[in-house]
């Protein structure tokens, strides 16, 4: 496996500018394979919040990494789709297909609120130069309504080969890490934290039944 080049990317680049008219724009889907796995649902009715992307992986250009460390794109070589609603999407697919739960992109389209949100943080969504496509930050899945219940904040560190120099080799690393994300966020998986929240009062009767009287 050879690391991503900056040559290649830079002649496919050329090469579609020589065609002037932009018919020779290449673009990429965001589309992240089924998986094998299949958890049960810990999740629920989840909101999964837009995810947040590092500028570089937030625009229409795809990003690779240079041999000599430098960040940079085309404007030939573009995703299909705005990046941030596309992770966002899939992602909610991926999770909901993978658990059994409910994980719906926001805004929240049903009139029964959600049981959980799910705030996944990108820290690096980038084909660096040793041959990889990294996928690294933190997911936070937090209880909603009455604060009942376990809040996680988990780690993440994927990374997927790039089989060759291409966009398209990027494009399908870039979507395997979706799918194996969503199987880490569907067994809550990753290095982190749970904090149970339970309500005043031991969550039954009346939460201030061990407060003095007032006379």
């Amino acid at each position: 496996m050879q690391p991503l080049t900056l040559c290649l990317f830079l002649t496919i680049g050329l090469g579609l500018a020589a065609c002037g008219n932009g018919t020779g724009t290449e673009r990429y889907v965001i589309d992240p394979p089924a998986s094998t796995q299949f958890a049960g649902d810990q999740l629920g009715a989840t909101e999964l919040l837009e995810v947040s992307l590092p500028d570089y992986a937030a625009g229409d250009e795809i990003a690779w990494q240079g041999e000599d460390g430098a960040v940079r794109s085309n404007s030939s070589i573009l995703w299909a789709d705005q990046p941030q609603r596309a992770f966002t999407v899939t992602l909610a697919r991926a999770i909901s297909e993978i658990s059994g739960a409910s994980v719906i992109p926001e805004p929240w389209p049903l009139s029964s609120p959600p049981e959980r949100k799910l705030d996944v943080r990108v820290e690096k969504a980038l084909a660096t130069n040793d041959g990889y496509f990294r996928l690294e930050g933190r997911y936070f899945l937090s209880a909603e309504g009455s604060g009942a219940g376990a809040h996680h904040s988990r780690g993440f560190d994927i990374a997927v080969p790039v089989e060759d120099d291409t966009p398209a080799s990027v494009a399908l690393a870039a979507s395997q890490s979706i799918t194996l994300l969503a199987e880490q966020i569907s067994t809550l998986g990753g290095p982190g934290t749970t904090i149970v929240a339970t309500v005043p009062g031991g969550g039954g009767g009346d939460p201030f039944a061990d407060l003095p009287p007032l006379f």
